[in-house]
C-alpha cells in the first residue's frame, strides 16, 4: 500500500530554521538523507521532496470569466505549513506510522528533535467503488 507521509512545520517557526547554526542545519539534512537512503534500500521509497519555505508559495484560485487570483505566501490563515513529503510503498499503515514517527524526530537546534506533526494519508489508486 502506498502512503504519503507529510511533514508539517508550525506557523512562525519556519523562519527560525534559517537562524539555526550551520551545524544544526547540516545535522538535519544528514538525518533526511539517511532516512531517504534507508527507505530506498528497503524498497519502500517511491519519492521524497522538501518544499520551499511558505514565503515562496502561492495560492491560486480560478475565477469564472476572469484571470485567476494569485495570493503570495506566507499564509496567515494557516496554523501549519507543509515542509516536505515522502511517498512510501509499505506493507501496512503500521509501517507508514513508524516512518512518520521517525520523521518527526528530525533534529533541530542543538540536535533536539523538532517533533513536527507528520500526517499519514493512504494514496488512493482509484476512487472508492461505492461512489
Amino acid at each position: 500500500m502506498k502512503y504519503m507521509v507529510l511533514m508539517q512545520g508550525p506557523k512562525g517557526d519556519w523562519q527560525e530554521f534559517n537562524k539555526m547554526a550551520s551545524k544544526d542545519v547540516k545535522a538535519h539534512i544528514v538525518f533526511m538523507e539517511r532516512l531517504n537512503s534507508e527507505l530506498a534500500a528497503s524498497g519502500e521509497l517511491v519519492d521524497a521532496q522538501g518544499l520551499a519555505f511558505p514565503d515562496q508559495g502561492k495560492i491560486v484560485t480560478a475565477r469564472t470569466n476572469a484571470a485567476p487570483t494569485v495570493t503570495d505566501g506566507p499564509f496567515p490563515e494557516s496554523k501549519e505549513f507543509l515542509v516536505g513529503y515522502w511517498i512510501v510503498d509499505v506493507e501496512s499503515e503500521v509501517r507508514a506510522v513508524e516512518i512518520a514517527a521517525h520523521v518527526s524526530t528530525a533534529p533541530g537546534r542543538n540536535g533536539a528533535p523538532l517533533n513536527f506533526p507528520v500526517q499519514v494519508r493512504q494514496v488512493m489508486s482509484a476512487p472508492p467503488e461505492d461512489l
